[in-house]
């Protein structure tokens, strides 16, 4: 997928490997653990997330292994040689258990858990944060500017302000939210994406005038020119020349599909250039806006400020997730052979649930999600009428009258990929449906209801008594 430094074996954080050996040398290499994937808070103070990366973790994940060259490298950071001839013939044989991509998910319950020998489930760990993490933050931004933009399109121009080589994994992720297309080429092709693009403010410049850029432009590409109109002077300039331009190519049996509006006053513009536009008989011709726009702006522009904009390029603050830096998504052991584990805090919200883990979603009687639960995997979910708390057990809630569903699917066994591949137009519709059954008061962007998660009665009791007994052998 990209260029590379050997396989993926060294795509990881130096801790991982220093464990990896201390676990080999302590006996452990055959240890069995189960650790789960989860993240405490939903990014950009919203009711929900986009659960997005996950085909792309398991194509890299294939390719996680190390080439001499990359032994070589590792025994000058001072690796020991049986631990390092263990590493020459290391692959996943693990099972990874998985929600399906495009689900909406929610804080505090395991969405991806992985079954495997101690050292393998450690070493794909910053892998796996490293992908999940990311998609899943950029996704949740996309659909977010999707429930706001509705039928008006917008596609991804992040390219160019995202950070390095993740841009590619933020287009992807994009599309998975709700973009119909995007600029980056690279990632259009990987990931057979629409791509799309129009033009810069140095194609005007490099002419001597406006509307001679503008023929140029109109000429070469008559079957989709969209005209950059502020280069100059939006009003006075740039729409009348662009009018110009419509009326010839009308002349020679073309149409001119769009202008761009990348400054200024959006809603004032286009409002402008839509009269402008109408007036002169080119009522087909689409206005599309960009130029730091994130959901809050293109919220305010359609549904307060009544702009006439028909699709809108999007750049920075969908490819970089802004203002969320990343979805704090954490890795944590759940269990040892048959032993299970936890990690008790101070802080008690970072307390994790301990075992092998399902997570099951209910739903009222209309259909809706109602609740989503964590049980340990050997209980029946049928005996399963009240969920608690997981902080908090005086509070707790009947699920007694609800149907529910797994939510955790093995997408790898033994090591080897089971999940069938989709696109990532069935991916996006997949999200479509259901988000559809997250009731509104989930979706709003201000103070969204809280989504709640709560866990089993057995669950609860296992995790209080390992950590009575914690408290007590520390």
């Amino acid at each position: 997928m990209y260029p590379t430094i050997g396989q993926y074996g060294l795509y990881t954080d130096f801790y991982e490997l220093t464990m990896a050996q201390g676990y080999f040398f302590c006996g452990k290499k055959e240890q069995t653990a189960t650790f789960d994937y989860f993240f405490r808070t939903n990014p950009f103070k919203g009711g929900f997330t986009v659960f997005a990366g996950l085909e792309n973790f398991l194509s890299l994940l294939s390719g996680f292994s190390f080439e001499n060259s990359d032994i070589e490298y590792l025994e000058k950071q001072g690796l020991k040689t049986e631990f390092l001839n263990y590493l020459k013939d290391f692959r996943f044989s693990g099972d990874i258990f998985s929600v399906n991509e495009g689900e909406v998910i929610f804080p505090n319950e395991p969405v991806l858990r992985i079954d495997g020998n101690l050292i393998e489930c450690q070493l794909i760990e910053s892998l796996l944060l490293n992908i999940l993490n990311f998609e899943s933050l950029i996704a949740t931004k996309a659909f977010r500017i999707k429930l706001v933009s509705g039928k008006k399109i917008f596609s991804d121009f992040g390219m160019r302000r995202a950070q390095g080589l993740g841009a590619i994994h933020a287009s992807r992720a994009s599309f998975i939210g709700g973009a119909s297309s995007t600029s980056n080429v690279l990632a259009a092709r990987l990931f057979d994406i629409p791509v799309s693009g129009t033009q810069a403010h140095s194609w005007v410049q490099s002419f001597d005038t406006e509307l001679e850029a503008f023929r140029a432009y109109a000429k070469i590409h008559p079957e989709n020119t969209i005209l950059l109109v502020d280069t100059f002077d939006t009003l006075k300039s740039g729409i009348p020349n662009a009018i110009k331009v419509a009326r010839e190519m009308e002349k020679a049996g073309n149409r001119l599909f769009g202008i761009r509006l990348d400054s200024g006053d959006l809603a004032f513009l286009s409002i402008h250039a839509r009269k402008m536009l109408d007036e002169a008989g080119f009522d087909y011709v689409k206005i599309i806006a960009s130029n730091q726009l994130n959901e809050l702006v293109v919220k305010s522009l359609l549904s307060e400020q009544n702009a006439a904009i028909d699709a809108f390029g999007i750049g920075t603050e969908l490819a970089t997730g802004k203002p969320d830096a990343a979805l704090d998504g954490v890795y944590k052991l759940a269990k040892i052979g048959d032993k299970p584990k936890m990690k008790i805090s101070e802080n008690i919200e970072k307390v994790t649930l301990p075992g092998k883990k399902q997570v099951y979603r209910f739903s009222d009687s209309e259909g809706n999600f109602y609740r989503d639960a964590v049980l340990l995997e050997e209980e029946n979910i049928e005996d399963v009428k009240i969920l608690y708390h997981p902080v908090y057990p005086e509070k707790f809630t009947s699920v007694q009258d609800c149907s529910f569903e797994p939510l955790l699917h093995k997408v790898v066994e033994n090591g080897s990929i089971l999940l069938k591949k989709k696109s990532l137009v069935e991916i996006h519709n997949y999200l479509l449906e259901r988000a559809k059954l997250l009731p509104n008061e989930h979706k709003r962007f201000i103070s969204p209801h809280l989504y709640k998660v709560g866990i089993s009665k057995k669950l609860m009791e296992t995790r209080n008594n390992l950590a009575t007994q914690l408290k007590t052998n520390k």
